[in-house]
């Protein structure tokens, strides 16, 4: 079962189980899934979805950060929630040792000495952790490896 059919049978179940928060986030992950599909004019693959996803939780990370600087702990714990939903849907993350052993076989291959070559090694991690490693600690600790 692809994850698209997936999230539209867990919209079903939270519909059934009148989980109104739950099922207003699963809406709004399948209305960007929708919206990305009508303007691409494909059918999203899991990898896809899955940049869907990550894009969406991205944006949930960002509001948490400016409701709590706003004192808005109300708005700030209803965008956790959804982290929390939103999260069930993406791949097992890598660990840090994961993590790192990645960055390390990168850094060798390349022949990266400093600063200047976070760009590089970036662009070689990014394809190989994509959808299982947050892109903003993996580019800290590239930044931390190679300062």
């Amino acid at each position: 079962m692809s994850l698209k059919n997936q999230i539209t049978e867990q919209m079903k179940d939270a519909m059934r189980a009148k989980d109104t928060v739950r099922l207003g986030t699963i809406r709004l992950l399948l209305s960007a899934i929708k919206q990305r599909e009508v303007d691409e004019r494909i059918e999203l693959t899991d990898a896809d979805v899955i940049a869907v996803i990550e894009k969406m939780l991205k944006q949930r990370r960002d509001s948490i950060a400016a409701f709590e600087s706003a004192n808005r702990t109300d708005l700030a714990d209803i965008e956790k929630y959804e982290v929390g939903v939103l999260q069930t849907y993406m791949p097992k993350q890598l660990s840090d040792d994961e993590l790192n052993q990645i960055i390390t076989q990168v850094i060798a291959d390349s022949d990266a000495q400093g600063a200047k070559d976070m760009g590089k090694v970036v662009g070689l991690v990014k394809p190989l952790v994509a959808g299982v490693a947050d892109m903003g600690k993996v580019s800290s600790l590239i930044k931390a490896r190679l300062a």
